[in-house]
């Protein structure tokens, strides 16, 4: 399958800078991000939170789309600890661990009211969003943004954790239609792969718009390219 990725802008942060890394072309500058992103959100989600907000368009609301593994896990970590302990769980918090919960809060904040999509696909859930956002331009020819945001495991599940991730990263991506101006053009292809998993596929995505190469990655069950239009 390949698929074309027309991309405007794109905000990233990598688990360790305060500040947010931007490319392309980035709208004029928003307000702060309001009071309702940023309460009873986790620290993985405010940082994702605030790259959307980066990169939203000054005109038009695009279309959603949540992408990530695990989502905030630190909190449905909080809540099944809570339930093996009490056998209750704070509803407030309950109603924040659905995995499409940002995207709703994004929507809510913006008044946006294109729809939203959740994605979660192990180690191939970056691929899958970008896939899903792509398609969606395609189809409709209107803006998507593609949200994908994880971070490592809790210690508990080591064993379990293929190390797909293994620092916190939240990357927000605008994709337009072929109408749209754009800051890069990428071709994205995809065959069946089972090999070991390389390395994180957001952070192997960024570095193809950041340093202008191409990258090929092996997922879950997928091997990603990444490569720039001619």
């Amino acid at each position: 399958m390949s698929v074309c990725v027309r991309v405007a802008a794109w905000a990233a942060w990598d688990g360790q800078a305060d500040v947010l890394a931007v490319g392309g072309m980035v709208p004029p500058a928003r307000p702060a991000l309001p009071s309702l992103l940023r309460r009873r959100v986790s620290a993985i989600g405010r940082k994702a939170l605030e790259a959307a907000w980066t990169i939203l368009p000054a005109d038009g609301d695009p279309r959603l789309i949540l992408a990530s593994r695990h989502g905030e896990y630190v909190r449905t970590f909080d809540l099944l600890n809570a339930l093996a302990e009490s056998g209750e769980v704070s509803p407030a918090e309950f109603s924040l661990a659905v995995h499409h919960a940002l995207a709703g809060l994004l929507s809510i904040a913006t008044g946006n009211r294109q729809g939203h999509s959740a994605v979660a696909a192990g180690p191939d859930s970056f691929g899958h969003g970008l896939l899903e956002a792509a398609s969606f331009v395609a189809e409709q020819a209107a803006p998507a943004l593609l949200l994908y945001f994880d971070e490592p495991l809790p210690s508990l599940y080591t064993a379990l954790d293929d190390d797909d991730v293994p620092a916190p990263v939240a990357l927000a991506v605008l994709l337009v239609p072929p109408a749209s101006p754009v800051a890069r053009v990428v071709h994205m292809d995809l065959h069946p792969g089972t090999g070991s998993v390389g390395q994180c596929l957001a952070r192997s995505f960024l570095s193809v718009l950041e340093q202008d190469i191409d990258v090929a990655v092996q997922g879950g069950r997928h091997v990603w390219r990444w490569s720039h239009a001619a």
